[in-house]
């Protein structure tokens, strides 16, 4: 995937889209370094991976990025690909994991979709879409 950028910035007060792709690169972020504290959730955040709740607050979303065995296995990501609609702010990129088996691993192509209300410009929702794939 490549890097970029879709978005328009409103001008209208409250975080611009700049602000709010920041919000959602912190989080992305956060999935290699393991470490979420500047991560913008509001407090009641919530997180839908392929139609299954894995996030349930800010404080959970946390400790999971931190500490949680299913992120640490994860080495790096590329650079998201973002658009804006709205509220929305959608990132597609991949997810690298660390474990290789005769030179290969899993890893995943992921669509997540952050609610970033222009308001507060704070992460309230993560919708992801994962699709593995084998990496040489």
């Amino acid at each position: 995937m490549t890097g970029g950028l879709e978005s328009s910035d409103t001008g209208m007060g409250g975080a611009n889209d700049a602000d709010r792709i920041a919000a959602a690169q912190a989080y992305i972020d956060s999935l290699a370094t393991h470490r979420a504290d500047d991560v913008p959730f509001a407090p009641d955040c919530t997180r839908v991976e392929v139609g299954l709740k894995t996030g349930f607050s800010a404080n959970h979303l946390r400790r999971s990025l931190t500490r949680g065995p299913q992120y640490r296995i994860i080495a790096t990501t590329t650079t998201p690909q973002f658009t804006v609609d709205g509220d929305e702010i959608r990132a597609l990129f991949d997810v690298i994991t660390k474990p290789s088996l005769g030179g290969m691993r899993v890893c995943a192509h992921v669509d997540e979709t952050f609610l970033i209300p222009v308001a507060d410009g704070r992460i309230h929702h993560i919708r992801a879409h994962i699709r593995p794939f084998v990496q040489r």
